[in-house]
This record gives C-alpha cells, sequence and structure tokens, in this order.
C-alpha cells in the first residue's frame, strides 16, 4: 500500500495532534511548522478531519484544533477514511460503488480483497497514540 500526501499530511496532523491531547486547541500554523507541512493544504484536509468528527475546531485568538476523543481510540484507519474514504487495492469492491466483480472468477479480486481485508484490519488496530510515541504499534 502507497499512502497518497494527503492521507500521509493527515496521519501527521493527527499524530501532531494526539501529541497535544488535553491541553488545548493547537493552531494549524503550528502544526503545519512542526510537521513541515504547507499550511494552505492542511487547512483543507483539517475540514475532511472535522467533517470526520474527528477533530473539533474553536475559533478566535485562542483557537485552533484538537482531538475528539482519546488517541487510543482513533485509529489510522480512522483517519485515511476520512480523507480517502474507503480503504481498498481494488477498483471493483462493492464499497466502491460495484456491485460485482468485472470478470467472473476473477482471481486478482479474490486475492486482492484478502489482502484488503487484512490491510483494513491492521490499520484500524493502530491507534493514533501508537503511531504518536515511540512508534508504530498496534492496541492491545
Amino acid at each position: 500500500m502507497k499512502l497518497s500526501a494527503k492521507e500521509r499530511t493527515a496521519l501527521r496532523a493527527m499524530a501532531e495532534l494526539s501529541r497535544s491531547y488535553g491541553q488545548g486547541p493547537v493552531s494549524l500554523t503550528e502544526v503545519a511548522q512542526k510537521e513541515g507541512l504547507r499550511l494552505p493544504y492542511l487547512e483543507r484536509i483539517a475540514i475532511d478531519l472535522r467533517k470526520a468528527g474527528l477533530v473539533v475546531s474553536v475559533r478566535g485568538a485562542h483557537g485552533g484544533y484538537y482531538l475528539s476523543r482519546d488517541p487510543e481510540q482513533i485509529s489510522v484507519g480512522d483517519v485515511i477514511r476520512a480523507v480517502e474514504h474507503p480503504v481498498l487495492l481494488i477498483d471493483c469492491a462493492p464499497s466502491k460503488g460495484y456491485d460485482y466483480c468485472r470478470e467472473a472468477g476473477c482471481a486478482a479480486y479474490r486475492v486482492l480483497s484478502a489482502i484488503s481485508s487484512r490491510l483494513e484490519e491492521a490499520l484500524d488496530s493502530t491507534t493514533l497514540a501508537s503511531i504518536a510515541g515511540s512508534g508504530v504499534g498496534a492496541k492491545g
């Protein structure tokens, strides 16, 4: 799996917000500076994260963004789905809007479908807390 620029930016921003969890809102300018991200791009991604309910925005002089819940309760899969929607390696899967495989008995579909399921399990078992800390890990 190759992460898109949007997915990488979202994960980096969310990891930074998880390091500040419980300390109040953090400005996107601060997140962009700490993570070396382009602010205008981060602002567009923050909209998707807010719409998905992963972050809360606060306006005003001391405003910014903060996680909507504990970093242990937000998975990498949640973040990726917020900015890119389904996590799939194939374009003919039902969750992409298709009700069928394009070719009857397609071996590629079966293999990629199984891989997609395992990938999604791995992403959903990896929390923000684990990637924001000392490295990538899985929850309990």
